[in-house]
């Protein structure tokens, strides 16, 4: 097994919010509010993902600021009911434009409303790969679906393994089990925390829905391009409060350096799950785990005394 940087250490981590609703759907901020109020708390980026309309917001872009072009699609089962989604099965995936400036423009495209058929939406998600988008499956649990309906779903790099709306919602924000499913499924992708903000209620308010669930980037500088090959790459990992500072395999072994928290986790593909938990009342901040070469993948879960999670991808070793 190879030496290898997981996360880069080189260039600067970078805080983005990779779900989010303004007024062009069913949010209650303008694209400028948006900004203003996640710049206040640190945020350096976020994804414009309007139901069903593709956003793109260069005027927003600067120095301290990049807005993602993006749009958020859906494929719905037949209503059981007429008018009645509460029991609805739905795929939600965001597409995260790699290009709007070269694209000179683009109107949302929906999934073929073919529920059931898989081949028919990894075909679309197939062309919207080819058209130069990333595709992130969203909030498997509030959408109501199981192992059947992802463990088959191809063309999307990464899905989220927490999502803060839903978690207010109280239809379960967190989705790990579903991400290692996927992975021991067979598909290889990235996890992501996102809001999925509507806000429709003020900052402060313990039902808002904005800044719970972040994804942070390690890049060498801020433009939409750096962005975007963060994404590709992976170059980043995701929380609801815990940092991850380091992360890294060296003479066979995983290396972790993160945040004050009260356990680390180390999930694999199989049963086997290391860890290090601190004595009651203390907290831990590093650790080192030999590796044997048969984890299949490995991910980290750094837990702190809230409750509050820092993730990482999952790294499959015969890539290391």
């Amino acid at each position: 097994m190879n030496d290898r940087e997981l996360l880069p250490r080189s260039g600067s981590f970078y805080k983005a919010n990779l779900h989010c609703h303004t007024i062009n759907s069913d949010g209650h901020w303008t694209p400028e509010q948006v900004k203003a109020e996640y710049q206040k708390r640190g945020y350096s980026i976020v994804a414009y993902t309007d139901h069903r309309h593709y956003g793109w917001y260069p005027e927003l872009m600067d120095d301290t600021f990049v807005p993602l072009a993006a749009y958020e699609g859906d494929l719905n089962e037949p209503f059981r009911k007429p008018g009645d989604f509460q029991r609805v099965r739905t795929y939600h995936i965001n597409f995260y434009d790699t290009d709007p400036a070269g694209r000179g423009g683009f109107t949302a495209v929906q999934p073929p409303q073919r529920y059931g058929y898989i081949h028919s939406l990894n075909q679309f998600l197939f062309e919207m790969n080819e058209k130069g988008f990333l595709a992130c499956y969203n909030h498997p649990y509030w959408s109501l679906q199981n192992y059947t309906d992802y463990k088959d779903l191809c063309g999307v790099f990464a899905m989220e393994i927490y999502n803060h709306g839903c978690e207010l919602d109280g239809l379960y924000g967190y989705h790990p089990q579903a991400y290692d499913e996927m992975l021991r499924a067979g598909t290889r992708l990235f996890c992501v925390a996102t809001d999925d903000n509507h806000d429709c209620y003020a900052p402060g308010d313990p039902r808002c829905d904005s800044f719970g669930g972040w994804t942070m980037l390690k890049l060498d500088k801020l433009d939409y391009a750096s962005v975007i090959e963060g994404l590709r790459k992976g170059n980043f990992y995701c929380s609801t409060g815990p940092a991850l500072e380091e992360l890294y395999i060296q003479d066979n072994a995983l290396h972790i350096k993160c945040s004050p928290v009260e356990k680390i986790y180390v999930i694999t593909e199989g049963r086997r799950c290391m860890m290090k938990l601190a004595e009651p009342g203390q907290t831990v901040s590093e650790a080192v785990f030999p590796l044997r070469g048969d984890e299949g993948y490995v991910r980290v879960d750094c837990r702190d005394a809230h409750g509050c999670h820092a993730y990482s991808n999952a790294y499959f070793l015969d890539t290391l």
